[in-house]
């Protein structure tokens, strides 16, 4: 009889997950059983897993919006695609009669990684989820400490949530994204007329400590840095001179907590 696997970090996050079979989960319950650290360290994701589970059941069995279901998807689908197949036929047409005539160069491509990556995630991610009027966030700011908990663990680092309060934006709630560089927080807030901002956070592997630098695109604003291997990035339909102070402020508090 073979020896069974190695346990490894995949077999641990399954059983957070409860992904295992029988067999497995009991295997690394022996290896948990042998390892009180990992014993621990795993035991807090699981606390974690049921507490969102008892934050996010009402949120999970609330009926799908209309708007949201099958059909309206496909329906919205479709009007997006008549509306850009003429656009998609002259830029082909110009694309073709370019190349006639001209070798391409110098084309500019979208930023894939560093703080100019991390800018076009957070406003991708704000489009997604800042403009969501029913659902924007995971979990509320009446669970804090829980988004806190569960982001930390989820980005590997400490995560703090920002206090825009002073300029007039209230905490709302966040959530956990998915980036091409892996997961990280999203923080959205809101002012007395509705307007939203958010904050993205998560680690750098390039760029790991970087000046301010502004973006601005198809009506977002925004300001992104990095600190000790962390990225930040605040987001919103506001000019970036208004979001330069409020990005201040954030760091401010970043390095404070530091």
């Amino acid at each position: 009889m073979s020896a069974p696997r190695p346990i490894s970090e995949d077999d641990l996050q399954a059983y957070v997950d409860e992904a295992l079979s029988t067999t497995r989960r009991e295997e690394v319950e022996a290896y948990l059983d042998a390892h009180p650290e990992e014993a621990k360290r795993i035991g807090g994701f699981v606390a974690d897993r049921a507490a969102l589970r008892a934050a996010l059941g009402a949120i999970a069995e609330a009926p799908i919006p209309s708007e949201l279901g099958l059909r309206a998807l496909i329906e919205a689908r479709r009007t997006r695609q008549a509306y850009w197949r003429p656009a998609i036929a002259a830029a082909a047409v110009l694309m073709i009669g370019g190349l006639a005539g001209w070798t391409a160069r110098g084309v500019v491509t979208p930023p894939i990684n560093g703080v100019g990556a991390l800018s076009r995630e957070a406003a991708d991610n704000y489009r997604v989820y800042a403009s969501d009027v029913h659902r924007p966030v995971e979990i509320g700011s009446a669970q804090k400490a829980e988004l806190v908990r569960w982001v930390s663990n989820r980005v590997s680092s400490s995560v703090e949530v920002p206090d825009l309060q002073a300029a007039g934006y209230r905490f709302i709630g966040g959530r956990l994204v998915s980036t091409p560089h892996g997961p990280a927080a999203l923080f959205i807030y809101d002012d007395a007329q509705g307007l939203r901002l958010a904050v993205m956070v998560r680690p750098m592997r390039v760029e790991k400590n970087t000046a301010m630098s502004e973006h601005a695109e198809d009506g977002l604003s925004g300001v992104s840095w990095a600190t000790d291997g962390i990225g930040y990035s605040l987001v919103g339909p506001t000019p970036s001179a208004e979001l330069h102070p409020l990005a201040d402020d954030v760091r401010r508090q970043v390095e404070r907590h530091m």
